[in-house]
């Protein structure tokens, strides 16, 4: 642990590496961030889907999925205070469907438990009929049939990794556009026991008392140039970006076919779907015709009135996956090494549970309690 005087680096600047350094920061530690914009940054390629209560995620995961779901608001609402003008977000539901009334049935007893719990952030829970579903997200297929959660929301991942790092920045944090080169650790002795860090960009190598992985995929790369080892690996999902030209999108809610696609929908007609979640590839950020097959026979098969929509991109990020049991996000300190702290592992989840998660291990560093991470230790 450390005390307010330290200097800390937090190593990537996604969605972990945002919210830590704003946490940190807004506790008046001076932070510097490392991040060199890489490609395949999986908070860029995001669809920023928040509704945890729609997951399929199970045990602890889920747990730490619902309450960073609990928490969007406050967060929210710290950087709205800010004066910081776009956040990228909307709440405006999130709906699941399918065609099997009785699948759509076993999945609902299961939803409506879990946004009993949380409350007003999750909203109220109505059944869908068909033409229901039409008249709130019209390109959907006829034969489906839906439950409507109305505290669903979603996010522009960069625009939200913006705004925390400009929140960050607001509290005195620094943002270095180069990637942490090299890292080594210098032991301090008795009166100094935690050492120094170096960090080493292109440019220069600087001294601090702490650092903080959290490079995404990479994280586990990082580490073991450091020494250590830990269950990350890649995982690459491609998304389309479709145009829907004359149609007002804005209060279109998030689709969710009780599988591992969906749909979701952006202000100015721009609806996002996707994605693929391809294993075994590594930090490959191509784009594949099979790729590409498979997100758009997923979309149209739910979504056939999106047939017409202009393909405008497809972006590629790669997901860091946690393979540890139950696919816990990492979150705490490296063992044997003083000053190293770890934030990564989040998946697909991580928009959502990130910024609770920055928020319990920047306290965690200073030596506070963070019962939001407490399970999340290496």
């Amino acid at each position: 642990m450390i005390d307010t005087s330290a200097r800390v680096a937090v190593i990537g600047g996604g969605i972990a590496g945002a919210c830590v350094a704003f946490g940190l920061a807004s506790r008046d530690v001076n932070v510097t961030i490392f991040d060199e914009a890489m490609a395949g940054q999986a908070t860029a390629a995001s669809a920023g889907i928040i509704a945890p209560w729609v997951s399929t995620s199970t045990g602890a995961y889920y747990a730490t999925y619902a309450a960073g779901g609990s928490y969007y608001p406050e967060f929210l609402d710290r950087l709205s205070a800010l004066g910081i003008p776009e956040l990228g977000y909307r709440r405006s539901g999130a709906l699941v469907v399918n065609e099997d009334p009785t699948a759509l049935a076993e999945a609902a007893r299961l939803i409506r438990e879990r946004a009993a719990g949380a409350g007003a952030v999750a909203g109220e829970v109505h059944d869908m009929d068909s033409a229901n579903l039409r008249e709130i997200f019209p390109p959907i297929a006829p034969d489906m049939t839906g439950l409507f959660i109305s505290g669903g929301g979603r996010v522009d991942g960069r625009t939200l990794r913006d705004a925390i790092l400009t929140g960050a920045r607001t509290y005195g944090a620094r943002l270095v556009h180069d990637s942490a080169r090299t890292i080594t650790s210098e032991h301090g002795g008795s009166t100094n026991p935690s050492g120094t860090w170096k960090v080493g960009t292109t440019s220069a190598v600087e001294d601090f008392d702490a650092v903080v992985i959290a490079g995404g995929a990479r994280s586990s790369e990082i580490l073991e140039h450091l020494g250590h080892t830990v269950a990350i690996t890649p995982q690459r999902g491609q998304l389309i970006h479709l145009s829907l030209h004359g149609a007002n999108t804005s209060p279109w809610p998030t689709v969710h076919p009780l599988d591992h696609h969906y749909v979701t929908p952006f202000d100015g007609g721009r609806v996002v779907i996707g994605a693929t979640r391809e294993d075994d590839v590594g930090f490959d950020v191509r784009t594949t015709a099979a790729g590409q097959k498979q997100v758009l026979d997923d979309a149209l098969r739910i979504a056939p009135g999106l047939a017409e929509a202009t393909i405008l991109e497809t972006r590629v990020g790669v997901r860091p996956m946690s393979t540890r049991p139950g696919g816990l996000p990492y979150a705490g300190a490296v063992p044997g090494a003083p000053g190293l702290w770890l934030a990564s592992g989040f998946g697909a989840g991580g928009l959502t549970m990130g910024p609770l998660i920055g928020e319990g291990l920047a306290a965690a560093i200073l030596g506070q309690e963070a019962p939001q991470i407490a399970h999340l230790g290496l």
